[in-house]
């Protein structure tokens, strides 16, 4: 049984959710850093997340990322994914949310926040739904109100995707066009 279904308090918040925000390294990768011997820096992304994430914009839901580093290959794997608000190099990740929000022209209470470290804390203690990866340290993790089954970069952020569809009533008819070869 999937954690958002034993919740049903989850199920009332996710209803509200109108943008997903997510830190990179930990949530949407491992975590690790890999370099090439010229120092470029290698990032693995899972193709599974992406298509959770396209799935969960056609069903009206906006997509940030919010990162404190500064990568080219997240740039680009936001544009593959036709994320437009994709913010590098930053540790205020609290202060950029409430900017974000603002000139979305939502609240706190519509934003699901999925991080793993520090700098994701007030985001994650503050948003309508703060979301977790087990990979994340405790401390991270009790502020939490869903902490994935799935670990980053293996299939957490499809995880929050297919539960935050589930939640707002569209997994059937997703999967119904998937059924028919009508997506």
């Amino acid at each position: 049984m999937h954690s958002w279904l034993r919740d049903p308090s989850l199920s009332d918040r996710a209803r509200a959710i109108r943008l997903l925000v997510l830190d990179v390294d930990g949530v949407m990768t491992d975590g690790q850093l890999y370099f090439q011997a010229d120092g470029q820096e290698i990032k693995a992304f899972s193709t599974q997340d992406g298509q959770g994430l396209k799935l969960l914009r056609r069903a009206g839901v906006e997509v940030a990322l919010i990162t404190g580093r500064e990568s080219p290959m997240v740039a680009r794997r936001a544009a593959a994914l036709g994320i437009q608000h994709v913010f590098q190099g930053r540790d205020d990740k609290l202060d950029v949310l409430q900017t974000l929000i603002q000139r979305l022209h939502m609240t706190l209470d519509q934003v699901a926040y999925c991080g793993d470290d520090l700098p994701d804390l007030a985001p994650i203690s503050r948003a309508g739904l703060g979301i977790s990866v087990p990979n994340a340290p405790s401390y991270i993790r009790e502020h939490a109100d869903w902490i994935t089954e799935r670990r980053g970069g293996h299939g957490a952020v499809r995880e929050i995707c297919d539960g935050l569809l589930d939640m707002q009533g569209h997994w059937d008819a997703i999967l119904a066009s998937h059924l028919h070869g009508k997506h």
